[in-house]
């Protein structure tokens, strides 16, 4: 599965920056609002080190990692739900992604303006949820008006719709997210075609100042999330601008120097993986190592489907052993003689880190 995140946030956040040092996709950037008016996608691979460690022992030449791909659109304003700004416009972009990454200002500049008059990255946070639970609010509306009207017709299936878009309707009427709802399975099915804003996982990056880099997420920004039902983490969107100009062991050398100890393009992906709960297996040998994406919980024949389909369709085992031992030994010849390679059936659950050879019959 391909991970995906829209990026929003309010005009001079710093989004567009973040955004350029992730994917080096060359976004405009500038001190006004609305600098993005199109929506920009980059595609941005996952750094793994176990990838690597792999690459070295079996040197195929490709070596393909798990990708995010991150769209960018239009800073979102006060009022963006009743047609203020340009962002509103541009959530259709936006909907059908993973997750939401909500960029918040907290830094400090008399050069860079803010929108609202003076930083405060919480104050932003309630204004960006707020924004997106009345565009939300206006989606489940017109579903519900639609579904009143064709009740008639199928009237089991659409009562039930009807109970769980009331549900939701009240709990946005509140101003509240979908995702801190608390709806079961089949509610979520119901309404999955909505792909409701409010309804993906956040996470909230703070977007501080250099000098605020090696420090931790402000605690105030911490409980905003979570009351949200997000994560959070703190990112210097300058820093990683400036990161992506130098070479990697320059780039070492400058996290060094101010105390941080991985980039953010690392620290941001892990977030969302941790916030999708997702695991990361692999494929490994002459010809190719690459780096899977799997919901944890995945079983073995999940992933064999995820490679391809006739793996799946003709699954017979799959052979697994931890990425970690494989490096350690080397070889699957020497990993086989320690008796770390083990067979799994279809139900088996995959591990973060698992090598996987899926063995089939079509």
């Amino acid at each position: 599965m391909a991970l995906s995140a829209g990026i929003v946030g309010l005009p001079n956040a710093g989004k567009s920056t973040l955004f350029n040092a992730l994917t080096r996709a060359g976004a405009t950037v500038g001190n006004y609002p609305f600098t993005t008016i199109e929506p920009n996608t980059g595609i941005v691979p996952v750094p793994d080190d176990r990838l690597e460690r792999l690459a070295e022992i079996f040197r195929p030449p490709r070596v393909i990692p798990a990708t995010v791909t991150f769209t960018d659109i239009a800073g979102l304003v006060r009022g963006a739900s009743r047609g203020e700004g340009l962002g509103n416009q541009f959530l259709g972009h936006i909907r059908e992604t993973d997750a939401v990454v909500m960029v918040v200002r907290s830094f400090s500049d008399d050069d860079v303006s803010h929108v609202e008059g003076a930083v405060d990255p919480v104050r932003d946070i309630d204004l960006l949820e707020l924004e997106l639970a009345l565009a939300d609010l206006e989606t489940v509306r017109r579903r519900l008006d639609r579904t009143e009207r064709t009740a008639q017709l199928r009237k089991d299936k659409e009562l039930q719709t009807m109970a769980t878009l009331r549900r939701v309707q009240e709990h946005l009427d509140r101003g509240a997210p979908v995702r801190s709802l608390g709806l079961g399975d089949a509610e979520r099915d119901l309404i999955r075609d909505l792909f409701l804003l409010t309804a993906k996982p956040l996470l909230v990056v703070a977007n501080v100042g250099e000098a605020d880099a090696a420090r931790e997420v402000p605690d105030a920004v911490v409980e905003r999330a979570a009351r949200s039902g997000g994560e959070a983490l703190a990112v210097s969107a300058r820093i990683e601008s400036e990161l992506v100009e130098l070479e990697p062991e320059d780039q070492r050398a400058f996290l060094a120097e101010l105390g941080v100890e991985q980039p953010g393009l690392a620290r941001l992906a892990r977030a969302a993986y941790h916030l999708l709960d997702l695991v990361t297996f692999f494929t490994a040998g002459e010809k190719e190592v690459r780096a899977w994406t799997l919901p944890s919980g995945g079983t073995a024949l999940d992933a064999a489907g995820s490679i391809h389909t006739d793996f799946a369709r003709g699954f017979i085992r799959a052979e697994v052993i931890d990425a970690a031992a494989l490096i350690d030994a080397g070889s699957y010849a020497a990993a086989r003689e320690r008796g770390r390679l083990r067979l799994e059936g279809r139900d088996y659950p995959v591990e973060d880190g698992d090598v996987v050879h899926i063995r089939f019959n079509v």
